[in-house]
């Protein structure tokens, strides 16, 4: 059984894999790969990058909210739990970054920010209790659900291998949300759902460029 200084540097080691480029490799085939896309013109490469990159950014949080759940987690299933999410979340994280580097672009400079933002929301989460931090997982899948639908109407219809990513992680993300929902999620406040839209708002604004 791990200690709190082995947890500490399984979860700092994570943080490097999640941030550094090209550290994490996905379990699961990239659905871009068998996926046809028309050669985009500037604007529309430079548009797609950016609903990329928040999507990106997007998965750094998760790793982190999963992570900081996973470390203050009561449950031992609850924790194990955490730690599967934590892991399927790395196929969207990586699928992401590929597009990205096919769009001549790059992850956003405030990820770093954004993780420790995440890990100590999901830490916090963690320590309210398990029902808490699964109904916080539950709240932050449906939020991203629906970021998804709303990136899959603005990309240009010919880029079928953003749309062929971003349709499996919602696939994916659905999924999760159920999942923590049948485990007992508990249903939070509307401030606080209205406080993680907020900040979700923040970081797309602030990711689509830089």
């Amino acid at each position: 059984m791990m200690n709190i200084l082995d947890n500490l540097i399984v979860n700092f080691d994570q943080a490097l894999k999640t941030l550094v480029p090209g550290s994490v490799h996905a379990h699961r085939t990239n659905p871009a790969d068998e996926a046809s896309c028309t050669e985009l013109n500037n604007e529309e490469r430079i548009h797609t990058a950016g609903l990329m990159r928040i999507n990106h950014t997007g998965e750094v949080c998760a790793q982190a909210l999963y992570q900081g759940q996973a470390l203050t987690a009561r449950l031992p299933e609850v924790r194990e739990s955490m730690n599967q999410a934590a892991e399927e979340e790395i196929d969207h994280l990586s699928w992401c970054e590929d597009r990205l580097n096919e769009l001549d672009s790059r992850p956003s400079l405030f990820n770093p920010v954004w993780y420790g933002l995440s890990f100590g929301i999901g830490a916090v989460a963690g320590l309210a209790g398990d029902r808490w931090s699964l109904g916080f997982v539950a709240e932050t899948e449906k939020q991203v659900c629906a970021h998804l639908e709303d990136h899959l109407n603005k990309l240009p219809p010919q880029d079928q291998k953003s749309e062929a990513i971003l349709s499996q992680m919602l696939v994916d993300e659905g999924r999760h949300a159920v999942a923590a929902e049948s485990a007992g999620a508990a249903e939070l406040p509307l401030p606080i759902k209205s406080a993680m839209s907020l900040m979700a708002q923040v970081m797309k604004k602030t990711t689509y460029r830089i």
